[in-house]
């Protein structure tokens, strides 16, 4: 199983969207031990840390390999009617479970498949560290977990394989080397056994290891990105009718009819208020014509956070056509988000923010899409000076650092915060500063179900603990949702 240009695209779209990419298998043969260890080259390759290969392709398959035995292990048991949880059955078990199931490993690999049994392989790149996670549907016994930790404590008074002495080596469990050498590996490429974790979540035995970035890699990011920033500093500031009108809505001794008057002022922008106010998002019995009677029904807080996305558009404009998938994939969001915010949280403090931040989550790749060319090529020519990647740049346009972008820009325009944490963490919800988690997690989700839709991302790569903010139980009820946004989007585009 050789990799593909599609197994290397998804593995750039993992890493670009900090989302994980896994592979679900029953039994690993030969050849697909060849396969995962591709996908490992692969992300070391793209990460800058090729150089790690062969000593993480060991751990790795040594712990897929660990993770199948312990299947195969509740499949012996199971058929020789033995507890594997209780003491004397377990000693019982393992007397001759190595020689019966080497002997037959045919027969065992085909039974796990039988029995339900799986290892998930899942490689993640997140918070700047690269985990490489191996899964499989059993508990492991206390047993079990006493003698891996009790080899890891072990392994951290030697330097080398020959310095361990025999007694390490578990004949009867046929394992403890392999774990050794796991630590031992870890050591060589600078990383402590903290490195290495074992633990049991929702019905999975987890082990995880962990590879923070190099330095050197994150610098460069940074470096690029403050370029990027300064080099923008060129964008103008909002449109000056769109800043008169944000500090007369500031200011509590202003009417609603002065408000209305300099609306009226801008036609594209009243054609936008009227447009919001007869959505589907207000349910009103009949159309309305009249500003000032727009602006009382929408509320000053709704149309200040319309002036944010209307402003913002009205700088790109002229790029609008060009860019018009990614406005789509924005209004898509944003009518996701504000039914999410509705249907779910059901707070309606929070359902103007995360219908905007639904319409910027992207600004990054907004700004990206929008800058000129000779500013881009100034930008490509301080890669080159500081000996920055190409990659990187096309990383950080489609990538996870585009948000960071985004909200270095938003900054830059003064939007409030629930915005700038909006944009600053649709990729990566649990780094949200607690006030603003659930406008995050709401935009978060919306921009999951619409790149689901679109086919950027699949169930298993959303972050857990979003999908369990929303009571999302599988992939089943997710798709159900799924279903019924998608329908009520297209019923709003037909009806306005």
């Amino acid at each position: 199983m050789e990799l593909l240009a599609a197994d290397i695209k998804k593995i750039q779209r993992s890493i670009q969207s900090s989302v994980p990419l896994s592979i679900k298998l029953h039994s690993i043969p030969h050849e697909t031990e060849i396969y995962i260890e591709g996908l490992l080259e692969a992300f070391l390759n793209e990460l800058g840390h090729e150089n790690l290969k062969d000593r993480i392709s060991y751990c790795l398959r040594e712990i897929a390999l660990n993770a199948q035995k312990a299947n195969i292990k509740r499949v012996y048991f199971l058929e020789r009617d033995l507890d594997i949880n209780n003491k004397k059955d377990y000693g019982e078990g393992m007397k001759h479970f190595k020689d019966d199931t080497s002997n037959n490993i045919d027969y065992y690999l085909k039974q796990l498949k039988q029995h339900s049994y799986y290892v998930k392989i899942i490689f993640h790149t997140k918070e700047n560290n690269f985990y490489i996670s191996v899964r499989n549907n059993v508990e492991i016994t206390k047993t079990e977990q006493i003698r891996v930790f009790d080899r890891i404590a072990r392994a951290r008074a030697f330097n080398s394989v020959e310095e361990a002495p025999a007694t390490l080596v578990d004949d009867i469990e046929g394992a403890g080397l392999g774990i050794i050498i796991i630590v031992l590996m870890l050591k060589r490429i600078g990383l402590d056994e903290d490195s290495f974790d074992l633990d049991f979540l929702d019905g999975e035995t987890v082990a995880t290891i962990t590879i923070p970035f190099s330095e050197v890699h994150m610098e460069k990011i940074d470096s690029l990105i403050k370029e990027i920033t300064k080099e923008v500093d060129a964008l103008p500031q909002f449109p000056e009718n769109i800043v008169h009108l944000q500090k007369l809505i500031s200011d509590p001794d202003t009417e609603i009819s002065d408000i209305a008057r300099q609306i009226s002022t801008d036609p594209s922008l009243t054609a936008d208020l009227l447009k919001l106010v007869n959505s589907a998002q207000f349910m009103l019995p009949k159309k309305v014509d009249n500003i000032v009677e727009a602006v009382k029904l929408v509320g000053l807080r709704t149309l200040k956070n319309l002036l944010y996305s209307y402003g913002t558009q009205k700088i790109f404009f002229k790029r609008f056509s060009e860019i018009k998938w990614l406005w789509d994939h924005s209004y898509r969001t944003a009518f996701y988000a504000y039914t999410l915010a509705k249907s779910f949280k059901r707070k309606k403090d929070i359902l103007d923010d995360a219908y905007v931040g639904g319409i910027l989550h992207d600004l990054g790749q907004i700004i990206f899409a929008s800058i000129h060319p000779q500013l881009l090529d100034k930008i490509k020519r301080f890669c080159m000076a500081k000996n920055i990647p190409p990659s990187m740049l096309e990383n950080l346009s489609s990538g996870m650092n585009h948000a960071e972008v985004g909200a270095l820009i938003a900054e830059k325009w003064n939007f409030p915060q629930q915005l700038i944490q909006a944009i600053r963490f649709h990729h990566e919800p649990n780094q949200a500063d607690a006030p603003f988690r659930d406008i995050v997690n709401t935009v978060y989700m919306a921009n999951a179900f619409a790149n689901v839709q679109e086919e950027k991302l699949n169930y298993e790569q959303i972050d857990s603990s979003a999908l369990n903010d929303f009571g999302i139980k599988d992939e089943e009820h997710f798709t159900s949702i799924l279903t019924r946004l998608s329908k009520a989007f297209e019923d709003n585009i037909a009806k306005y």
